[in-house]
């Protein structure tokens, strides 16, 4: 009797592709295709559980349009090519450009060895600094905020530590649609009695579950935080022993709260939260054992995103809340690997491991380990300051750049302005895994590799390093990106410095010029399922939380940096009488180039809306499912309305992931001072009928 082969069915483990929680699932492989996802039950992070973008993140790899082939554009036309002629093009006018003239964009989508290439390449190769990341438009204020108080910009505990949480603040996060696994270990702290304080303007999925909602205006977070401050001091209730053990500045800090514009009185006016709700949250947070604060881009997008950062940890060292199970400061990234792509240096002014660009002992240590000088020493252009310059609003002559992963045609602000920027450079080179808004406009279309075609590492948003695995072949002649980075590098006379055989080659030069990851190798990386940096040396376990003993700031301490309430750069007014704020929905991601080819996450939600309250609808005359006008000063698209209870009174809504009604047509272009991220949380507009 004959026998018929039945192909074996792979269970290959790695890390949700998604948002910052890190999830570990399985993917289903068989003849060469992945089939879907299982659960993987003993992952630290989510312990078996997915949320439908995670149990559907297998939907968008075999899509009939993922860019398959190298494409060049002549005369307006994309034509195929073979990748030596795509790769020689790309060497030939990058040597034809100065280092100032070129600038290179990272992705927080790849992994961190493809990070840690891209910016080697933009120092060692092209020679130039200008080299950044979708951080600067996330948690650039992360970066630097945590790094003035605390000494680092990063998530000071652990997820699973939320669960020790006898207090929960979330402010500036809809942690339940943008971070579900996160949410789940608050509801299982808040089965254990944990209360939970929300303040957002919007009745969010998350504000539903809390027990105390503060329903604030945007762009008013220093005043509200400063108020709760000034409560807990005159009440006494701050950790005296912390303040004087651990930290400094303090004085400036009761200066700055207990001014008369903090007052409950005054802060309610100005946030719209009634004041006996204010004092409640502060007299739970200063009361409770152990708070935790969690926050994500309500706080960071900006122009006061830095301050917005550093009052929260003000907020936490008041009450002694840092250094502990169930405590912290935990920026919740908003990408699957935002927090890595920092950590090895795609940032424009700090290298692998949060060094400045301007240290010349890191200089000298980078250029023994690539073997070659690098760019002069100086801080690069950001993504904005890049977009700046091309829109003429900078001065300086950029002429190129190459584009790892990323898509400024749907996710930077004012993008009118973004589209003439780039359609003014003379070589433009995109490199990723479907022909996006930004591909659309390049010379050079390199196709990539995406997360399930690789090997690698993520960092989530708790600082865990964890192993990304290749489960099958990328599609056509796709690549993965590292080995196209190697192949331009190679071509540009530098294939010496980038002769790697693998990934985990990448990543042991990475643990050389990457102190907080200089104990990790794959080997480690596979035996316990991940390590959270800082990880030294090869015998240590790993950090589960931060700051225990001392903070990573020059003197060890915590150092207060009081803030004062300034509104948004533009507020309301006759004309533009209503604040938009923007943000993520549960089925989306982002730009949706990968959501919106799932065809589950995508029939859930297939366009966007406008929230708008009933009451300021019922002014206007807007009815709900109506299609209505949303302009502000830098644009309009039309778009379906919702009159909905669940957001404030004076303002609206919008979810940033539909082209067709791109909210960033409408977002603000103005910046932080120091971090240079967008303020895309608060602007003025208004609504009509369509």
């Amino acid at each position: 009797m004959s026998t018929k082969h039945i192909p074996a069915i792979k269970y290959v483990p790695t890390i949700c592709p998604y948002c910052g929680c890190g999830c570990g699932i399985y993917l289903v492989v068989k003849d060469a295709k992945i089939l879907g996802i299982e659960p993987w039950e003993a992952h630290p992070i989510n312990e078996g559980k997915v949320c439908i973008k995670g149990n559907r993140a297998h939907e968008f790899i075999d899509k009939e349009d993922r860019l398959k082939k190298p494409l060049l554009k002549e005369r307006g036309e994309f034509r195929e090519a073979r990748w030596d002629e795509a790769i020689k093009i790309i060497a030939e006018k990058f040597k034809s450009y100065s280092p100032d003239e070129i600038g290179v964009l990272s992705s927080a989508k790849c992994t961190n060895e493809e990070n840690y290439l891209m910016q080697k390449f933009a120092r060692a190769v092209l020679k130039t600094p200008n080299v950044d990341h979708c951080a600067r438009l996330c948690h650039a204020s992360t970066v630097v905020g945590l790094s003035q108080t605390f000494g680092a910009g990063a998530m000071t505990n652990s997820i699973p530590d939320i669960e020790d949480s006898e207090c929960i603040f979330i402010i500036g996060s809809n942690t339940f649609e943008q971070h579900p696994l996160i949410a789940r270990r608050v509801m299982l702290s808040k089965a254990k009695g944990a209360k939970l304080i929300v303040a957002d303007p919007r009745y969010t999925p998350t504000a539903k579950q809390a027990d105390l909602h503060l329903p604030f205006y945007s762009g008013t977070d220093i005043a509200l935080m400063n108020s709760m401050m000034q409560v807990i001091l005159k009440k006494g209730l701050e950790n005296k022993e912390f303040i004087e053990s651990r930290t400094k500045d303090f004085d400036k800090l009761k200066q700055e709260v207990m001014k008369e514009e903090y007052s409950l009185v005054n802060v309610s006016r100005i946030t719209g939260v009634a004041g006996e709700d204010i004092e409640k949250a502060a007299v739970w947070m200063a009361e409770s054992k152990a708070t935790t604060l969690l926050y994500s881009m309500g706080i960071t997008q900006h122009t006061v995103g830095t301050e917005n950062v550093m009052t929260t940890a003000n907020l936490q060292m008041l009450t002694g809340n840092v250094g502990r199970a169930g405590t912290g400061i935990n920026a919740l990234r908003g990408q699957n690997n935002v927090q890595g792509a920092c950590d090895v240096g795609a940032l424009a002014a700090t290298y692998p491991g949060y060094k400045r660009v301007t240290d010349k002992a890191a200089i000298k240590k980078l250029e023994e380990v690539w073997g070659t000088d690098i760019a002069s020493g100086k801080v690069g252009l950001t993504i904005t300051e890049m977009m700046d310059m091309l829109e003429g609003k900078m001065e300086g002559h950029l002429k190129a750049l190459y584009i790892m992963g990323e898509n400024p045609m749907l996710s930077d602000p004012d993008l009118k302005e973004v589209e003439g920027g780039l359609r003014k450079l003379d070589f433009l080179v995109v490199q990723d895994i479907f022909m996006t808004e930004t591909a659309e406009l390049a010379n050079v279309v390199l196709p990539a590799s995406c997360w399930a075609e690789k090997d690698g590492t993520f960092t989530n948003t708790s600082r865990r390093v964890q192993r990304v695995r290749k489960a099958v072949e990328p599609p056509g002649e796709a690549r993965e990106d590292w080995r196209i980075i190697c192949q331009i590098a190679g071509a540009m006379g530098y294939g010496k410095q980038f002769s790697y055989e693998s990934a985990g080659d990448i990543f042991d030069e990475i643990t050389k010029v990457t102190p907080q990851y200089g104990g990790m190798n794959y080997e480690r990386l596979e035996a316990v399922e991940g390590l959270q940096w800082p990880c030294p040396t090869a015998d240590h376990p790993g950090t589960k939380w931060l700051y225990s003993e001392k903070f990573s700031t020059d003197d060890g301490l915590g150092h207060f940096k009081p803030a004062e309430h300034k509104p948004p750069a533009e507020a309301p007014d006759s004309e533009y009488p209503l604040i938009l704020t923007t943000g993520r929905l549960y089925f989306h991601w982002h730009t949706g180039t990968m959501t919106r080819r799932s065809k589950t996450l995508d029939s859930e939600v297939k366009a966007a809306c406008v929230e708008i309250n009933g009451e300021d609808a019922k002014e206007l005359g807007i009815k709900n499912g109506q299609l209505v006008n949303v302009s502000t000063r830098r644009g309009k698209i039309k778009v379906m309305a919702k009159v909905t209870p669940d957001i404030k009174k004076g303002e609206i809504f919008m979810p940033f992931h539909f082209k067709e009604a791109a909210a960033n047509l409408l977002t603000n272009n103005v910046l932080d001072p120091v971090a240079k991220i967008p303020e895309f949380k608060a602007c003025a507009a208004k609504i009509a009928k369509g």
